[in-house]
């Protein structure tokens, strides 16, 4: 399911598509309480009715609160609207991982930092 700009979820407008994966599609939304961008990753429509996908989302959720560190956006909430399921998470500017990684091997004394990260979270792919 594709949301398009201007379409709103609770007090989020979406302002466009930034990613999209195995759980889910990613966009750029605007707080329109707090005025801040977030990021909304909105999972599958067809994880929305299996009960064992929404609760793997909510443990998610759960650990993602759990962490503090300065290498892991952090989690504002979880939003429902409907059949939609999402998590508003801190927008981070910049490359993911994965392009990161596409450069080639990350130098130890830049991967030692965000290692603990990395392992706490489940690795690269949260798995």
């Amino acid at each position: 399911m594709s949301l398009n700009p201007g379409t709103t979820l609770g007090v989020y407008e979406i302002l466009a598509k930034i990613g999209e994966g195995g759980m889910g599609e990613v966009y750029q939304a605007r707080d329109t309480t707090l005025d801040r961008d977030v990021a909304l990753r909105v999972l599958p429509e067809a994880f929305t009715a299996d009960p064992e996908r929404l609760a793997r989302f909510e443990r998610e959720a759960k650990v993602l609160a759990s962490l503090n560190h300065p290498n892991i956006g952090g989690i504002y909430g979880l939003e429902s609207t409907g059949d939609i399921r999402a998590l508003v998470l801190e927008l981070v500017e910049g490359p993911t991982l994965a392009d990161r990684l596409a450069e080639g091997p990350i130098p130890l004394d830049a991967a030692l930092p965000i290692a603990p990260a990395l392992y706490r979270f489940g690795g690269v792919d949260g798995a």
